[in-house]
């Protein structure tokens, strides 16, 4: 295998193999009792018995200090984490567009919790709060974290009543609502964990665990710290087994560790593995670590730590390998919102999607612009999807944030940037301690745009001409009084220097979005590899000038030229689209919830682009037709030749499924395939003759007069053989509601259930926007129902929601009680829909 060495600068001691890891689980503690109490859990922070105690909090939404004041007259209401509280308030034109439409805040959570009398330490574990949180136990402040992605605890021992109720507050000041460019909820969004320890501990995220591949061989490096808070030295035995996805142990170590008072200790050890079976997009293998600590003989704490075995391989002219195997990555951006559900977390939601993206060809996510839910690449690892884990979008200072529209009217400047420089290191830090276990991370990604022309940074190269690469609006070229570009190697370097203290298994990055300008600081230096977000035309060009630099597109248009991009160019490893699913906020002009571009929709449906990108990269037989009226067709001509060069004749990546027009009117029907060539049936004759694929376009089309029936399109292979079909009925009028199968099963807590509009005969109409009624009659909670649909600014807090194009997506909760649940969709005049969870 090619050294990358000689290509760039060098991650670590052994460049060629970069990494993995992830930490998943906890069991244990000092007592017996815990410990048989204790269940394997995801999420916890790597120590301890860790429970969730997500149930019985109550929220209040409140401008000042008054929940601080035990006689305080405030409205408190009872709610289930995670929470959002933005996406339940009403939309309006008066809020800003970087939001979505939605409103920002200072809320209050409050809990109590009754701590048994024991000699166990007791902590408070907050996956993601947004944002600025301060805690309070019984009504002493015991700290504050800014950063709204970043996870923290809490020793809140020297607080505790024990034997008694104790009172946790927590107040969240969100009232710089567009602080962000993209919505970012409002709330305790993730989960949050109790966790009891003794004194004597695995230290929170301190199981560190890194696999190195050779041929026929491996071996898992392990660094285990551990936590004295004694006041006398303390000696363990810190106990390490490796076992393989059938559960069997396959490498173990003992290590005898000596821990002075008050302080860490740590250990390493390294686990030997004949033939490993290596984790992959395909056959993502996973192993899990089990970590125990002994004292005196006796089991004080335990971990369980997911990793596995896998071999990253980045070169500056040959791209990027996985396990020895030259690919091209086929990556989408994701912001961490789900429609309705805002920011609020729900693993069963995220798993359907992650397939939806999968099946479309998707290999890879990229986390813009900031740290997700450990869930989430809990689901990357299992479900064989690489991760580029990203923390800022801001530095040291604030980026635009439109408040009226996208790129008008007068912006805003809040943003995180007030507390970089005394938060900064310690959440990249956090960020990368918590996530580095994760065997689908393979990228640390310590900023994205920060370097864009003139926002805030400047440098003399912008009075250049556009030929220097920028695809960009420069905004006036140099800007004296601007803060100075140089500074982006400076802080660079430092970021990239924490992230290697804590991790050199995997390459250090960042999306650079005026590269020209960039060029001329030390940023790329500080680099490992380097992302172009919109710069395809800088790919040749600083592929020779900077011939040691590995380059990919971190964020990119869906345009086909922009993969050609990628694919007629060697050295570059991929790309990411923006984006991969709609997202709320960063809107355009009321009405807009959000930015559109997504392969799928905010229901996680999958949208006709999200097709066409499956045409482009899954390697599997694929086949779409959609369609929409050619203006001023009448169903004869050539219309192409006629209206060449007219935009709104061009061949379209976003034609919905629909065969339901006027007698007669000319249709522009267009195939997205990987098939060589494809031929158009209506009622089983030729409709359209057989074209071969379109290179230049990806898409081959037909222009022809609508008759009701079926049309169909038929893939085929080089010799005329049939590998591929899709067809589209003509559907009647609204009938019925029909439920639509999903990826859930019967053990999510979260049940989604998809319905569609149909007409008698069972086909869907895709173009109903009946309002559709969800009653539910049972032990679960309607989440809400969405249809995503960007334009509807409706109430979304109710339990009725028009349909877009003849469907939308219900997310029932299941509460703790047994029994059946049943849920029923209704409409004026249609059949309804049952289902029984």
């Amino acid at each position: 295998m090619k050294d990358i060495s000689k290509h760039k600068k060098v991650l670590g001691t052994d460049r060629k193999n970069m990494r993995m890891k992830k930490i998943k689980t906890v069991f244990l503690t000092g007592l017996a009792a815990l410990l048989l109490c204790s269940t394997i859990a995801y999420s916890q922070p790597g120590f301890g018995n860790a429970r969730k105690i997500n149930d019985g909090w109550s929220f209040a939404l409140s401008s000042d200090t008054a929940a601080l004041r035990p006689a305080a007259a405030i409205s408190w209401q009872q709610v289930a984490l995670p929470h959002d509280w933005s996406v339940r308030q009403p939309l309006s034109p008066r809020n800003a567009s970087s939001m979505g439409y939605l409103p920002g805040g200072i809320g209050w959570y409050k809990k109590s919790l009754l701590i048994p009398k024991q000699n166990n330490k007791v902590y408070l574990y907050f996956e993601g709060v947004y944002n600025r949180s301060e805690v309070f136990i019984n009504g002493r402040p015991i700290g504050k974290r800014p950063n709204g992605y970043i996870s923290f605890m809490y020793d809140i021992t020297p607080y505790i009543q024990f034997g008694k109720e104790n009172e946790v507050l927590v107040r969240v000041d969100h009232h710089r609502a567009a602080d962000s460019r993209w919505y970012t909820g409002a709330g305790i969004y993730r989960d949050v964990w109790l966790v009891y320890a003794p004194p004597v501990h695995i230290a929170q995220w301190g199981v560190y665990a890194y696999p190195e591949v050779g041929k026929n061989s491996g071996s898992l490096q392990v660094k285990v710290q551990v936590d004295n808070n004694e006041k006398q030295s303390r000696s363990v035995t810190v106990v390490n087994e490796l076992l393989n996805d059938k559960g069997v142990v396959v490498a173990k170590s003992s290590d005898a560790l000596k821990i002075n008072a008050g302080g860490p200790g740590e250990v390493s050890a390294k686990l030997h593995v004949a033939d490993p079976r290596l984790w992959s997009l395909d056959a993502p293998v996973l192993y899990q670590l089990r970590t125990r600590i002994l004292m005196g003989g006796k089991l004080v704490d335990a971990t369980t730590t997911t990793t596995g075995f896998r071999q990253l391989t980045f070169d500056a002219d040959k791209g990027f390998a996985l396990n020895g195997k030259w690919m091209k990555i086929k990556g989408v951006c994701l912001h961490h919102d789900a429609g309705v559900l805002g920011a609020a977390m729900y693993k069963e939601v995220w798993r359907r999607r992650l397939l939806n993206l999968k099946e479309i060809g998707v290999n890879a996510v990229r986390t813009s612009h900031n740290p997700q839910a450990a869930v989430f690449y809990d689901l990357c690892d299992e479900l064989g999807l690489l991760v580029m884990n990203e923390a800022f979008d801001e530095w040291e200072y604030p980026k635009r944030k439109w408040l009226e529209g996208w790129n008008v009217g007068t912006p805003g400047y809040d943003g995180t940037y007030d507390f970089f420089d005394e938060w900064g290191a310690r959440d990249l830090a956090d960020m990368v301690r918590r996530d580095r276990n994760h065997i689908s991370v393979f990228a640390w990604s310590i900023g994205n745009e920060v370097d864009y022309p003139n926002d805030p940074y400047s440098h003399p190269v912008l009075d250049g001409s556009s030929g220097n690469g920028f695809t960009q609006k420069i905004f006036g070229g140099y800007k004296k009084d601007a803060p100075d570009a140089m500074r982006l190697g400076v802080i660079a370097k430092k970021l990239a220097a924490v992230v290697r203290e804590y991790d050199r298994s995997r390459p250090v990055t960042a999306g650079l979005a005026g590269v020209a300008m960039s060029n001329e600081t030390g940023y790329p230096d500080a680099l490992d590899i380097a992302g172009y977000n919109y710069t395809e035309s800088r790919y040749t060009s600083d592929h020779r000038k900077y011939p040691h630099r590995v380059i990919f597109g971190s964020e990119n248009r869906h345009d086909i030229s922009a993969w050609k991009a990628v694919t007629g160019n060697p050295h570059i490893f991929g790309q990411f689209l923006w984006t991969g699913i709609d997202y709320l906020g960063e809107s355009g002009r009321w009405p807009s919830r959000g930015f559109y571009s997504g392969l799928l929709d905010f229901a996680g449906f999958i949208k006709p682009r999200g097709y066409f990108r499956q045409s482009l990269w899954s390697e599997k037989p694929v086949l779409y037709i959609g369609t929409y009226p050619v203006r001023g067709g009448s169903g004869s001509e050539d219309v192409l030749s006629r209206t060449e060069g007219k935009k709104d004749e061009t061949l379209s990546m976003d034609a919905w499924s629909d065969w339901n027009y006027k007698d007669g009117q000319t249709i522009r029907v267009v195939c997205y395939t990987n098939a060589p060539k494809a031929r158009l049936m209506l009622d089983g004759r030729q409709a359209g003759a057989v074209k071969e694929y379109d290179s230049k376009t990806g898409i081959i089309y037909w222009d022809v007069p609508y008759r009701p029936g079926e049309l169909k399109a038929e893939g085929m292979d080089a010799a005329g053989n049939i590998v591929s079909a899709y067809s589209i009925k003509t559907s009647g009028d609204p009938y019925a509601i029909k439920l639509i199968p999903t990826s859930g099963n019967s053990r999510d807590q979260v049940a989604q259930v998809a319905v569609q509009v149909t007409d008698q005969n069972g086909r869907p109409v895709t173009h109903a926007d009946t309002e559709i009624t969800c009653s539910i009659t049972g032990g679960a909670t309607l989440l809400g129902l969405e249809a995503g649909n960007n334009s509807d600014m409706g109430d979304y807090t109710d339990n009725k929601q028009k349909a877009y194009r003849g469907r939308l997506m219900a997310y029932v909760k299941r509460n703790s009680g047994k029994g059946a649940v049943k849920v029923v969709f209704s409409a004026p005049g249609l059949k309804e829909a049952v289902v029984i969870l």
